[in-house]
């Protein structure tokens, strides 16, 4: 990689997380392809392991402070001399920014702890260095901090978004990031509608780009036990979204029927202990098994080894949704036949009937018909385990997808405007 070429600064919100492979991914892929990358997180690693990919990843990685305290010494420093060397560049996007928090009656602390980091990565690593533009991941904090920090040192900023980071924005503020992006990178098709509604009109493009899967990684086949209990597979975190509420209570409702099963979760999150005791309540202790978190490689095994796979996504009290869990399209290109709901962006993999089962959210009476029928019509799972595989070789190759990112990248870096009616079609194009 040719480290005196231009550079890309990429913001993430924790780097590397086990639960945002696609993130990791993605940067190891645009670097093979010749991006120069430096990463800017706001947090350290909260797990103790990665997975092994991020080994591969040669871009430099600098941790931004976390919070105003105990940092506030090196914050105040950065920000204080940002200020003197042009105190009107200064207080403008500072003013702005409070004004949008008064607007929208959002907290002052979390405003001014991104403007005061967006200072310090403004000083410390973009005002007289390399870094040609800056590139955020989820709308929320780490683009607050991306745009202050592009605002402050007059480079051009972009941002992907993702889910939660989507829907549980103001839309006021998330209306304001979008006018000032280069440009909006979003993974569904679904959250790209939603964003063309929000920026109500704004100039700036908005793209669709699949995050896709390796499937060289996910080679169609697997060997689960010949005869029951049928093993059930479920992967996501244990948030309130996910709805594994309802997936227990569909997983009580087969044991009422004496339906031989077993389930394995993989993930954590802050609802574990409600699960677990849900679990406890509902009978199920000796048919479900919490594995944690695991890295790829020990998950890939129990893609192979499992009958189906179950996700009962549905959207929180607060808004927050899925977009296109990555994993369902690992289940669907080993083979692995998948039921979920129709939220989201979900359907945009799973067509029912065709390339999997599809349920209302919250219903958990649907859900359990839907996992026997999955389980039990062997003719009718086996066609939908062949077109599944086809379709995500199809429309979400990876491969593909990092091709047209970085061509987006590559634009942006060399300076070409980009355009609503390029020749690309980014937005509206399927493999």
């Amino acid at each position: 990689m040719n480290r005196t070429s231009p550079r890309l600064g990429m913001v993430l919100k924790g780097f590397p997380r086990i639960s945002e492979t696609f993130i990791s991914n993605e940067i190891l892929a645009m670097e093979k392809m010749g991006l120069n990358i430096g990463i800017f997180s706001l947090r350290k690693p909260r797990e103790p392991f990665a997975h092994k990919s991020v080994a591969k990843i040669k871009a430099s990685v600098a941790y931004l402070p976390e919070y105003i305290l105990p940092f506030w010494k090196i914050l105040l420093k950065s920000n204080t001399r940002l200020f003197l060397s042009n105190p009107l560049r200064y207080l403008i996007p500072f003013l702005s920014a409070l004004r949008r928090s008064f607007i929208t009656s959002s907290p002052l602390v979390p405003t001014i702890r991104h403007f005061l980091q967006g200072g310090y990565l403004a000083r410390n690593y973009l005002i007289d260095h390399s870094i040609h533009h800056l590139h955020a991941h989820f709308a929320h904090t780490p683009t607050s901090v991306a745009l202050f920090a592009s605002e402050l040192a007059r480079i051009p900023f972009s941002f992907t978004a993702h889910a939660k980071d989507i829907y549980t924005s103001h839309p006021v503020k998330l209306r304001y990031k979008i006018s000032k992006a280069q440009f909006v990178i979003t993974c569904t098709e679904y959250n790209r509608k939603y964003l063309i509604k929000i920026a109500n009109g704004s100039p700036t493009p908005i793209y669709r780009i699949y995050h896709g899967i390796d499937l060289s990684l996910f080679s169609f086949g697997r060997e689960p036990l010949p005869s029951p209990p049928f093993r059930i597979l479920s992967v996501g975190r244990l948030v309130k979204k996910k709805g594994y509420d309802d997936l227990l209570k569909a997983l009580k409702i087969l044991k009422s029927e004496n339906f031989p099963f077993e389930f394995f979760h993989v993930g954590d999150g802050e609802l574990r202990e409600n699960i677990l005791r849900m679990a406890e309540e509902l009978g199920l202790t000796d048919r479900v098994h919490f594995l944690g978190t695991l890295t790829h490689e020990r998950l890939l095994p129990l893609y192979r080894q499992s009958h189906a796979f179950v996700l009962a996504s549905k959207i929180a009290p607060n808004g927050d949704r899925d977009g296109l869990p990555n994993v369902i399209l690992e289940a669907m290109a080993v083979g692995l036949p998948v039921v979920a709901t129709d939220v989201s962006a979900i359907p945009e993999a799973i067509e029912h009937e065709k390339t999997g089962l599809l349920v209302p959210p919250e219903n958990p009476h649907e859900m359990a018909k839907a996992i026997r029928r999955i389980l039990t019509d062997s003719s009718g799972t086996s066609a939908i385990i062949s077109e599944a595989r086809r379709t995500v070789e199809r429309r979400f190759d990876s491969t593909v997808w990092n091709s047209k990112l970085y061509e987006i990248f590559h634009e942006a870096l060399v300076g070409k405007a980009l355009k609503h009616e390029s020749s690309l079609r980014l937005s509206e194009q399927t493999p």
